[in-house]
């Protein structure tokens, strides 16, 4: 998809939002919305747990393709629930108003649209596309089905962050040129010795859109690290506080990205590495974007600075400071529960929780999420453009 294309999508879809649309949805105060679960892994256990909490949500379907995944799904639900390894049964049923898609990032998009056509509305875990080409496809499945969509980049619903922006936005730190992201660890990840019984999987369905390829136990739980099924590091880590950079700065696509990465830990095991950085520019905003990620080192953990003419702006998951210069004002802070400066999680804000609530109450008042399908596609955009420089050893640029 080139610029052009891009941009009239999301000028189309947001006139659309703006300006309303005739639509069956929409639910009574006491009326639950069902919910469908489609891939029961780690992840998708933290969101249920908080859902799960939730009044007004019933789970009546799930669906994952690894039996033990899927029978935990179905003790979860209650005996009542409907329980598939085919998404698209589920997607069938009367009895489902909503799904949440916590699958590998290549069903994402697949999964998402067969959602859209089934008038489901959708809480999709990030990123949201797994290539350049699925951005178009989704926005236009959105703008036709009219359901609400919600990608689960959930610091737009962390309060401490929503406040941070509205700091930087007032001019206090001057004119921002360069931001610096990380999401540096410093842990080893697992050994190839994991064994499964290919009997519990349907592999063929695992695959999807992938390539046809033999059952590989590793791959198939350690998915993110290989092109077939993730995108590494920026599509699995930097997409997050990218996500920030476009909502805090107004930035759309960027014009290029230049990487590197290396394997120092993982070579022979992982395809994508386990240390990378990039350069992501945005000439028509004046704005440079640095990321660096690790899996060696923690130095800095995760967090994002906004580097102004008359101050920075630190930012992660539990807390913001701002650091004046020029003898423009005094280092102030804000912390929001307990954690170590940089940590992936504090004790507060309850992200997941606040995300899930914003989406439940956008289907009841039938309104855009805080992280709508076309969110999603522009906050990826600068991880797919950094994988497609470090795959080529070349600069890679956004067409106009």
């Amino acid at each position: 998809m080139d610029r052009r294309s891009f941009v009239q999508t999301t000028l189309v879809s947001g006139a659309w939002w703006a300006g309303g649309y005739g639509t069956s949805f929409g639910y009574v105060a006491n009326e639950a919305i069902r919910l469908g679960i489609i891939g029961y892994g780690g992840r998708c256990r933290a969101l249920v747990d908080e859902l799960k909490k939730m009044a007004g949500v019933q789970i009546t379907a799930v669906c994952d393709v690894f039996e033990p995944n899927r029978l935990a799904a179905a003790q979860m639900a209650g005996p009542s629930a409907f329980v598939t390894a085919d998404h698209r049964k589920l997607l069938e049923r009367a009895d489902v108003d909503a799904i949440l898609i916590a699958t590998p990032d290549h069903h994402h998009v697949p999964i998402s649209i067969d959602a859209c056509r089934a008038g489901k509305h959708i809480y999709v875990e990030k990123p949201l596309t797994h290539n350049l080409a699925e951005g178009d496809a989704i926005l236009q499945a959105e703008k036709e089905s009219g359901v609400i969509i919600q990608v689960g980049m959930q610091q737009r619903s962390m309060p401490h962050l929503q406040e941070a922006r509205e700091i930087l936005r007032s001019g206090q730190l001057g004119t921002i040129r360069k931001v610096h992201l990380t999401w540096n660890r410093n842990q080893p990840r697992g050994s190839r010795d994991i064994k499964i019984n290919p009997a519990l999987i349907d592999w063929k369905r695992f695959l999807g859109n992938a390539p046809d390829q033999p059952f590989d136990p590793y791959r198939m739980i350690e998915w993110r690290w290989f092109w077939d099924f993730g995108g590494g590091i920026f599509t699995d880590l930097m997409v997050h506080w990218m996500d920030v950079v476009h909502w805090y700065l107004d930035l759309a696509e960027p014009a290029s990205a230049a990487a590197v990465g290396d394997h120092f830990l993982r070579a022979g095991l992982w395809e994508t590495p386990d240390t990378v950085q990039t350069i992501v520019h945005y000439p028509d905003k004046g704005v440079q974007v640095y990321f660096e990620g690790t899996f060696v080192n923690h130095r800095n953990r995760a967090m994002t600075e906004f580097m102004g003419s008359d101050g920075t702006l630190y930012i992660d998951r539990g807390r913001y400071e701002i650091h004046p210069e020029n003898q423009k004002g005094a280092y102030r802070e804000k912390i929001l529960g307990q954690g170590e400066r940089g940590a992936d999680f504090y004790t507060q804000p309850p992200g997941e929780k606040l995300h899930l609530e914003d989406w439940l109450v956008a289907i009841r008042e039938n309104r855009p999420a805080r992280c709508p399908a076309s969110a999603g596609v522009q906050a990826v955009l600068a991880s797919h453009l950094s994988n497609l420089s470090l795959r080529t050893g070349d600069v890679a640029r956004w067409r106009s």
